[in-house]
């Protein structure tokens, strides 16, 4: 029904809901300090590290991310299917932070929020890019109109904010030319300059370790406990965040040495297998490839095994096959299995997967029960091997067709690992 309504009503209707909710809500983000993230890959992770030093700075702080919605000490998983709610869901939920008297609310903001208004009359005081790279493609036409989407979170009204970019994303300089009273950049590398920007946030160095990160600041070792180079630009990120509003380096060491896991991000299962299983939402190339080679790095002498499919319902069909190269680059044993096939064909989004792998390296199976997949490749696992479970991360809905049922992949690889102990 949907496809036969004209784009412009449909704009209308998103547009009057955003609106309606602010009025009914009463403008609540006038009345709190707003910071919206975007970016492709580590919108969450930086938002979790930035929110736990804001608390450590004695902020109360609410937030909504795609691994959880929090207001204060109460925090739930989040139960959508999505990172930034809509109908007017965020309104009610910022004017509810305002009643317990949070300083601060940490939104996600994602390319599809933005192209239905839900960004729309929220005064952000600070802005962030994490990254940009290629995603969402066919919903938004192309490459340039997903980059220029996020380019309306920075060109929001308000001149009083702070813009925040990664100094090494290529497109920063697009997202650099909107109005603000401060414009911050962040960088890995510790020579990098900019004259666009009035500060840089960098390290005076890092070192990657096998089981998290040394990172410097200032003559100051901040020891990290996340695995991944990639987490560094989501730390460089928190932290610039966190010196916009004045918090202290010290503060900022302690928040994030008190951080241990991320949820649903490179996060470890264990229960005493003598293998190591990670889960992480990584469904992109870039995030594939990010997580690959960390793993690469951990491998002493086992075999690599991914479980992963790819999200149906018409979406990126392109990185189909991209997703299963890249994955044949890496891993000894690829089971292909289903994410969230909507209604297409979930066969169909296999085979295009299945196109990229190069067959001769990688041992490949191909099982659309996911939890049949997870066990597979359990199963498969021996001493010192590591499992990878990619693409959901901690979503917590399985969607096949029109039905959605509850799903939480860790809870089914411990169930999957007991069963499997309980047999040897």
């Amino acid at each position: 029904m949907k496809k036969f309504i004209p784009k412009f009503l449909i704009n209308w209707y998103h547009f009057l809901i955003a609106f309606f909710s602010a009025v009914f809500n009463g403008f609540p983000s006038k009345k709190i300090k707003v910071i919206g993230i975007t970016g492709t890959k580590g919108k969450s992770s930086t938002l979790f590290m930035a929110g736990k030093i804001l608390e450590e700075a004695g902020f109360k702080v609410a937030w909504i991310s795609s691994l959880s919605l929090k207001i204060g000490n109460n925090e739930k998983i989040n139960p959508f299917h999505m990172s930034m709610p809509g109908r007017g869901f965020i309104q009610k939920f910022l004017r509810k932070a305002i009643q317990n008297k949070c300083d601060f609310c940490l939104l996600e903001v994602t390319s599809e929020g933005i192209k239905q208004f839900r960004h729309r009359f929220i005064n952000f005081d600070t802005v962030l890019l994490t990254n940009l790279q290629p995603e969402h493609i066919e919903a938004h036409g192309g490459f340039e109109n997903y980059k220029k989407a996020k380019k309306q979170l920075f060109n929001s009204p308000s001149k009083e904010k702070t813009i925040i970019v990664n100094l090494d994303d290529e497109n920063f300089k697009f997202y650099l030319d909107a109005p603000a009273k401060m414009k911050i950049g962040f960088s890995l590398d510790p020579q990098k300059t900019s004259n666009l920007v009035k500060k840089i946030i960098k390290p005076g160095g890092f070192e990657i370790k096998n089981d998290g990160a040394n990172i410097t600041f200032n003559q100051t070792q901040i020891r990290l406990n996340l695995l991944g180079q990639f987490n560094l630009q989501n730390v460089l990120a928190a932290i610039a965040i966190a010196e916009t509003y004045g918090i202290n380096l010290t503060t900022i060491k302690t928040a994030l040495e008190k951080i241990k896991v991320i949820e649903g991000r490179m996060e470890e299962i264990k229960i005493g297998q003598n293998f190591k299983v990670f889960v992480d939402l990584a469904h992109t190339p870039d995030s594939f490839r990010a997580v690959f080679e960390t793993v690469k790095s951990l491998r002493k002498q086992g075999k690599i095994i991914v479980v992963f499919g790819a999200a149906g319902g018409g979406r990126d069909k392109w990185k189909r096959p991209e997703l299963g190269k890249i994955a044949s680059q890496y891993a000894d044993i690829i089971i292909l299995t289903n994410e969230d096939p909507y209604e297409e064909n979930p066969e169909k989004i296999i085979e295009e997967i299945a196109k990229g792998i190069n067959s001769k390296k990688v041992k490949l199976f191909k099982i659309q029960d996911r939890r049949e997949g997870i066990r597979q490749g359990l199963k498969l696992a021996g001493k010192d091997d590591i499992v990878l479970v990619l693409g959901k991360g901690t979503e917590m809905t399985y969607v096949v067709g029109k039905n959605s049922k509850p799903w939480d992949e860790r809870k089914i690889i411990r169930e999957e690992l007991t069963k499997l102990q309980g047999c040897i």
